[in-house]
């Protein structure tokens, strides 16, 4: 993969991986906004989530298998439970606004969370990285590497839109709100992907 063929491998994993992930610069921000997630801790769930996917994809490729896309819409049911539970303690908690919780640690079922939604909402990309991985199994490390460097740059970007004092003001203010709505949003949008199971 020298010269041209390099370059293009490399472009095409830069066009795939954010068009199938500019979703993803919205949801992170709205993690990033929310004052009982470190940033560490969204972007280490991120990376792991985006990290699975990749993964499952190479696997998959290298054994040229295909994944039904209604069996991974099922994976909708992760943010939905998580939007809805996050909903529920909104309600039980009677106030608009509560002081976040001090964390100095890496919180394993944060992360496992955020990995989780991450998963979710890229189970569809399955049915683009597979194809993908398959017809180029030998680039299939440096896609992996073009993904994780633009994980970074999505981290990035999802952290610098809530930094703006315009946009972030109000998404830290609505953020115990905005996240879970986007959650069930979100799960809702998933699962709608399995209904051909019901026919």
């Amino acid at each position: 993969m020298a010269g041209t063929g390099l370059f293009e491998t490399l472009l095409t994993a830069a066009l795939v991986f954010a068009s199938t992930n500019v979703d993803d610069i919205v949801l992170l921000s709205v993690l990033f906004a929310d004052p009982q997630l470190p940033a560490r801790t969204v972007v280490t769930g991120q990376f792991l989530g985006i990290g699975a996917l990749v993964l499952v994809s190479a696997l998959a490729g290298l054994a040229a298998v295909a994944v039904p896309p209604e069996w991974t819409a099922l994976l909708g049911v992760v943010p939905l439970a998580i939007g809805l539970f996050k909903l529920v303690g909104v309600v039980r908690a009677q106030a608009p606004k509560q002081k976040p919780r001090a964390e100095n640690h890496f919180d394993g079922s944060a992360i496992g969370a955020v990995a989780g939604v991450t998963i979710a909402n890229g189970a569809d990309n399955l049915s683009v990285y597979i194809p993908l991985f398959a017809a180029n199994r030998a680039a299939i490390v440096v896609y992996a590497g073009v993904f994780a460097v633009l994980t970074g740059v999505w981290c990035w970007l999802g952290h610098r839109l809530v930094s703006n004092q315009l946009v972030g003001a109000k998404l830290r203010r609505y953020s115990h709100i905005v996240l879970p709505i986007v959650l069930i949003g979100i799960g809702f949008h998933i699962l709608l992907g399995a209904r051909e199971l019901l026919h």
